[in-house]
Formats: C-alpha cells, structure tokens, sequence
C-alpha cells in the first residue's frame, strides 16, 4: 500500500490571535512545546511503516499545500526537520479543502496511479501517535476498498466548537469498528451536544480524509466538476520554482471555494449517483484542532489551581486561566477562567467561555483597516526577521536579524535613506559600486536612491539597528534589482 501523506497549511487560526496572524498562522506556532504545529504533523508519520504487521506500507515524503505568502517560513519549518523533500504546492489565493484535495490527487498520482492520500491540517494535536498509526492502516485497508475515509474523534464532552458525525452500519475491516457514515452534522448548542454524546452514535469530525487519489478524482468530477476542472487546468499550467509547485493564479482563483465535507461528503452520504460510500474511523489518540485558547487549556498540563503560565507571569489567586507573557510582565489577582495573552502589540482577556468569539475582534481589526490581524511587530522573511523598534512621523528604528549566509536583495528606495549599524556579526554592504564588512559596532549610510544590498557572510545570526529617514517610509518603496528568492 503507496500511501501519499498530505499536509494541508492554508489556515489562518484568527480564534488564537494575537499569536496566530495572517502572515504568520497557528500551524507555524509551537504552543505545545518546542515544535511547531506543522513540524509535528511532519513528525507523527514516523515509524507508521514500521509498526505495521498485517500491511505492507510505503509512507512517502509528505506533500505539503499552503499559502504563497507562507512558502518561505514553512519550507524552513520543513528543512528544520529534514522533511523537506517533496515539492511545496504553492495555493495562490484561499479556495477551502476540497480543491487543495484534488491538487494533492493530481500529484499523487504522478508519483502512482494507486496512490492514497492522507490528508491532514497542520494545526492539529495527536498526543497518542501508536492510536493515530493503527487509525490509519484500519482506514487504509477502507480507502483500498474504494471508500472515502474520514477519522471520527471519540468525543468526552459536549462540544459545541465542532461539527459531528453520525455512525451508521458497522463496517467488517478485522481492526476494530468502522462505520458507513450516516450523516454529518452542524456544530450544536450545548443541549444537542449532550445528546450526541449520551447516545454514542456521534463523533467529532476531525477533518482528516484518506482515499485513493483516483477515487477522489472521480466522485470531485462526478459531484463538483468545476472543482476538478478549474484544479486540473491550474495543476498542468503549473510551473515548478525551486522547492515550490506554483500552480495557474488565474486558473485557480476561478475555482470555486468548498470544502472536502460539503463538495463530496455530504453528497455522497445523501446518495449522490455512483459506488462510492463515505466511512468514518473512530480515533481516540489525544485529538485537538487547537482551535481556541481554550482548546489550548485543555490539552497542556495546568497547575495545581488549573492555571497554564508561559512567560513572564505572575498569578495571585488565579484558578483554570490561561496566561502567556511574550514580551512584558503579565499579573493577575484574583481571576478565574480567564485568557490573558500579550504579545508586542497586542493584548487579549477574555473569558475561557467566550473563546470562540475571538474570531470577532479580527473581523472588527480587518474592518477597521488596521494591521494587528496581519502581521506581528516580528515580520518574517526568508533571509530572516526583522522587528519595529520606533517610529515616527519621517523615521523609523527596526532590529534587522540576518540568518548565517543568507543575503537580502539587490535594492534601491526612492523616497527613504538608511543608516545601519551592527550590533552583533560581520556583515557584508554593497552601496553603489562599493563593497566592504562591517563589524560590531561600525556602520554605514545609504543615500536614497543609492543601490545596495546587505549579506551575512559569516555562520552566526547578523544584527543591525535600521534607522530610516525620509518622506515615506513603506513596505512597497524597494525596487529590487537582483533577489536570490525571487521576489519582484
């Protein structure tokens, strides 16, 4: 069995902001220990082959889907982990899972015809990896068969923050339970939870699939066939870039946006016309999509008065709350199912209770045409990092970090001029037609409209202190002449 795991990365996480940012999402955060969400969704594929003892299972290199914007810190993520070995399909524009789906069966199954895909999210938490292999090899000997496979999650409590699932038939696999899936269902209120729990008939839909990539292709044709057709002209006029699959930007964005549940799922379960059947594996490995802060509590180990501290915190009779200090000192006194988050630039409280709600404050920040949703003070390049210092009304102060060997581009401002000075490392200034190191201590002037470029040459992170001048002093003054990750 040739099973293609793939890795889905185009969320934006907006109910764990102010961590979790548009340019910088949940999947690229480590909330759960030193890995990020995306590194250990890489990581959990590991030793699947190896436990199996009934199959004969090919795990191949993950493929990995995501955001244009993200491609860079993701394919750092990924060389972090030696995992970086498939090609990165690059999604120009958001259209939901059912597309990125049918791009990842398209790909699989030029590698081969009987490929099955395992489709994951990266933000999601599996604490019980040996349950989540055993899950998979039971799905795989399902999806074989011909079915479109789903993992259930065997709920402990009345959610109302996900979608459920009901079982129906008991499926004969030799592995346990499996079950024809009888319908799906829309997050409940609290009543209706309980009642999908009190009956056992109910799981947590998880969002993980596993098919064959030739059955996806035939029941995405079959139900949703501009879908498929939008996904296979945007996949053929695709060009490959380095580590990167850009796929068309105008093919794709005139795909419509669905999801793998309601553009196939629920069709097929209502009696959309062929064989297939949709069937539902029930997972108990430790799941969480993460995706509230009060998932967060949930799943990480508290105190003894149920607190989780991260940072800078000090807690003075505090119970079940959540505190996490990034940059300053966080205390409280006397609060209690309380989420307390500060970062650079922002800070929310809420109440544990009112953690999806949290969604609303982006969509208030994205109405107000502000920036707190999109970026963090630390911006993200593929060179490095830099971070917003000071600023006023004609200069500006950024902390400039600079990995080992890496170099910025070729560059020139129109409206700007720059002083750098080095803080820490050797770095590399080409001004004009000048090039010359600079040490710790020592800098340089660039003149607007003056050509330059700053590298690191040495093996230790460079650092400088950035201070702009000028009549503006945005983003988009760079005209770039030469850039070694091609940007315009």
């Amino acid at each position: 069995m040739f099973i293609q795991p793939v890795i889905l990365s185009g969320g934006a996480g907006t109910r764990l902001w102010p961590m979790s940012r548009e340019h910088y999402p949940k999947q690229l955060l480590a909330p759960c220990g030193d890995a990020t969400l995306l590194q250990a969704t890489v990581a959990r594929l590991r030793g699947m082959a190896d436990h199996s003892r009934t199959q004969t299972l090919e795990i191949a290199a993950p493929l990995i889907i995501c955001n244009e914007d993200h491609r860079f810190l993701v394919a750092e993520q990924l060389r972090q982990t030696g995992q970086l070995q498939e090609k990165i399909i690059l999604e120009p524009c958001g259209r939901n899972t059912a597309p990125a789906a049918s791009l990842a069966a398209l790909s699989a199954m030029e590698r081969q015809q009987d490929a099955i895909i395992l489709l994951m999210p990266a933000d999601h938490l599996i604490q019980d990896i040996q349950a989540f292999h055993e899950a998979v090899r039971t799905a795989g000997q399902l999806a074989e068969r011909g079915f479109i496979v789903t993992f259930g999650i065997i709920p402990d409590r009345p959610e109302t923050g996900y979608g459920y699932i009901q079982c129906g038939g008991t499926l004969d696999t030799g592995s346990g339970n499996t079950f024809q899936v009888r319908q799906f269902v829309e997050k409940p209120d609290a009543l209706t939870a309980q009642t999908y729990l009190d009956s056992g008939d109910y799981l947590w839909n998880s969002g993980i699939f596993m098919m064959k990539a030739d059955v996806w292709l035939e029941c995405i044709g079959r139900l949703a066939p501009d879908i498929l057709s939008a996904c296979q002209q945007a996949y053929q006029e695709g060009v490959a870039d380095g580590d990167f699959y850009r796929v068309s930007t105008d093919s794709f964005s005139a795909c419509p946006s669905d999801s793998i549940d309601y553009a196939v799922m629920e069709k097929l379960v209502a009696g959309g016309k062929g064989q297939t059947e949709a069937a539902v594996v029930p997972l108990a490995a430790g799941w969480s999509d993460i995706g509230a802060w009060s998932s967060l509590w949930e799943v990480i180990p508290r105190d003894d008065a149920g607190n989780i501290l991260q940072g800078d915190v000090i807690a003075k009779n505090a119970h079940n709350s959540l505190l996490i200090s990034e940059h300053r000192l966080l205390a409280t006194v006397g609060v209690e199912d309380i989420i307390a988050i500060e970062t650079a630039d922002a800070v929310l409280v809420a109440h544990k209770g009112h953690a999806q709600e949290v969604r609303e404050v982006v969509r208030q920040l994205q109405q107000d045409g502000r920036n707190e949703h999109k970026t963090h003070r630390r911006v993200h390049r593929p060179w490095g990092c830099y971070e917003g210092v000071d600023t006023g009304e004609r200069f500006q102060v950024k902390r400039i970090t600079v990995s080992p060997g890496a170099s910025l581009s070729l560059q020139m401002h129109n409206h700007r001029a720059e002083h750098w000075v080095v803080v820490q490392g050797t770095a590399r200034v080409t001004k004009g037609e000048e090039q010359f190191l600079l040490s710790e201590n020592e800098s340089t002037y660039i003149p607007i409209g003056v050509t330059h470029r700053l590298e690191n040459p040495g093996t230790l992170p460079l650092e400088i202190i950035e201070v702009q001048s000028g009549a503006y002093l945005g983003e988009d003054d760079i005209v770039r002449f030469e850039d070694d990750y091609g940007r315009g």
